[in-house]
């Protein structure tokens, strides 16, 4: 799980009641999208005729460009996700972090959860001796590509959330 119980109204669209801009979901979307983008080719050597995770990185770009509605931006999310079922480790997680990215079209708290699938990938990758240096590097560079005006909210974020999202965002 790593949506909060409590949720954050900075987080939510105002549309919902929250106090979250269209521009800075947007913003909080492409920069899920980047991050879940740096991992695929974990998926892509296991899976590369599989396109169901580059489809939902391309998707909720498009939601971004105003080119695909919300609900079809989520089902790629799914149908990505739904790509990583039957494998495990470095693949796995690098096609959930596109599924993640995807569904923030639909619930913006889910960017932390293609970070952090980005990151477990990464971790996953590096084998066990340099798990933790791929974690840490990962997540400088996720925090180098972090868009100026979400910054702030993002880091908070994710010291909040750290426990539920496996600790990877310790730095």
């Amino acid at each position: 799980m790593i949506l909060p119980q409590v949720r954050d109204p900075r987080l939510v669209t105002i549309r919902r009641g929250g106090t979250l801009r269209d521009e800075d979901h947007h913003r909080l979307a492409l920069w899920a999208a980047t991050c879940a983008e740096h991992v695929l080719a974990l998926f892509e050597q296991a899976r590369g005729d599989d396109p169901r995770p580059r489809e939902a990185i391309e998707a909720v770009r498009a939601w971004v460009r105003g080119e695909l509605p919300m609900m079809r931006t989520r089902a790629a999310g799914g149908h990505a996700m739904g790509a990583a079922r039957d494998l495990a480790g470095a693949p796995r997680f690098a096609a959930y972090a596109a599924g993640q990215a995807a569904v923030v079209a639909h619930v913006p708290e889910h960017d932390l959860g293609a970070a952090a699938y980005a990151i477990k990938a990464a971790m996953a990758a590096a084998g066990t001796e340099r798990q933790e240096a791929a974690r840490a590097a990962e997540c400088r560079w996720q925090h180098a590509r972090l868009p100026r005006e979400v910054r702030e909210l993002v880091l908070e974020d994710q010291r909040r959330r750290n426990p539920i999202c496996w600790n990877v965002f310790d730095v």
